[in-house]
């Protein structure tokens, strides 16, 4: 394949451009990147150094308002324990080509522990807080409300591409939420995208002891099921690979083509944009946390050039352009490729391209259907009269194919 000789020419000007990689924070009773606890329960942050040091990390917590800004809060006002603690439970990777050390922070702990809900960001650094290596974003939510999802197909002649509305229902589990409803918005998030946020709806009605939120503009793009491909078996191709090999110590993945601008749905099963690491040796599944390794993974779309850029997204990168995941266009091969180094494993992914305001669009190059199954997100938010930051009364979300 020319185009894939093409690409490796390429590798080395980006190798190890980024030291750390792999980044989770998840829950593990859920076992899914949805960062929401209850103050009973813990999240798992995971991280590798590709420097293979013993670099011992520091991390702190921020609380934030319902949109995710700073809210000015002091630390003693949000959390209890130390102002920062140490990440130093790491491993050295094992049987991999790519070295690097794993890291592994399980919070809230003794040294650090959230005395109110809201929306919080967990910072890892160095040296300062100002100067992260990453942050990841977190909610801690109250026993307050229970919220109940519905999505149904809509119809708007002004925009096609609206085409999932989302209703929710939220029932008190005491008189907080009917006495605080001037206090009251709704946050709705599609498949852990922060970045399709719909924020701050109020209610549009009540009924009894429930809240109604029933807006017409609730109403997400369905987009299309996710891309997938799976690499934990690296010495032979398997789901959604075309080819795999190793020169000079480095990993090479190459995915099949995907095609561009279908005319019709077709269900595949995914796990709405999320990802997990694994390795599988000759069906002995290995620890993925020390014992997976890396490789560049090469990513191709069969389609005519176009003027827009695309991007290749996911939740392993958060939904976030750079130019590390952008595609360019080969004429030769008449494709748009990327290479993207990554930790082995499942993946899911989406080609999204950028409108000219610099937001997203998830389903122009996938398509955009009605019938698609995503995962949508509720984030009920209060502030009663007295009090000095948006709690998080409560959560919840919807899985299930739309009607």
């Amino acid at each position: 394949m020319k185009y894939l000789q093409f690409l490796l020419l390429l590798s080395s000007s980006f190798f190890y451009a980024q030291d750390i990689r792999s980044v989770q924070l998840f829950n593990p009773q859920t076992n899914d990147e949805t960062a929401v606890i209850g103050f009973n329960e813990k999240l798992i942050l995971r991280f590798d150094d590709l420097s293979n040091s013993s670099t011992v990390y520091r991390y702190t917590i921020k609380h934030l308002d319902r949109n995710w800004q700073d809210d000015g809060l002091f630390f003693t006002e949000y959390a209890n324990g130390s102002l920062n603690g140490l990440i130093d439970q790491l491993q050295y990777s094992f049987n991999t080509l790519q070295p690097y050390t794993n890291y592994t922070l399980t919070f809230p702990n003794d040294k650090i522990q959230p005395k109110i809900s809201g929306n919080f960001e967990l910072i890892v650094y160095y040296d300062s807080p100002e100067k992260p290596l990453f942050t990841k974003r977190f909610s801690v939510v109250e026993d307050g409300a229970n919220l109940a999802l519905n999505i149904s197909r809509t119809l708007d002649s002004r925009n096609k591409q609206l085409n999932q509305r989302v209703e929710v229902q939220a029932i008190g589990s005491n008189s907080s939420m009917t006495s605080n409803l001037n206090s009251l918005s709704l946050n709705v998030i599609q498949n852990n995208n922060w970045k399709t946020a719909i924020f701050n709806q109020k209610p549009s009605s009540t009924l009894g002891n429930k809240v109604l939120f029933q807006q017409m503009n609730l109403a997400f793009p369905g987009n299309n099921e996710f891309y997938y491909f799976d690499n934990k078996n690296m010495s032979q191709p398997f789901d959604m690979v075309a080819q795999t090999e190793s020169i000079d110590g480095i990993n090479y993945t190459y995915l099949h083509p995907v095609w561009a601008f279908p005319l019709n749905y077709q269900y595949q099963p995914d796990v709405n944009g999320a990802f997990y690491f694994r390795r599988n040796d000759l069906g002995i599944e290995r620890n993925a946390e020390r014992e997976a390794d890396y490789s560049w993974v090469y990513f191709a779309l069969d389609s005519d050039k176009t003027d827009k850029e695309i991007f290749v997204l996911g939740g392993f990168n958060d939904f976030t352009p750079s130019k590390e995941n952008q595609m360019f266009y080969d004429e030769t091969a008449r494709k748009y490729l990327a290479k993207i180094y990554l930790k082995q494993g499942f993946y899911n992914y989406i080609l999204a391209t950028k409108n000219p305001d610099g937001s997203l669009n998830l389903g122009e190059i996938n398509g955009n259907f009605w019938q698609t199954e995503n995962l949508y997100q509720a984030f009920l938010y209060y502030q009663p009269f007295g009090r000095n930051y948006d709690g998080l009364l409560g959560y919840g979300e919807f899985r299930t194919p739309v009607r």
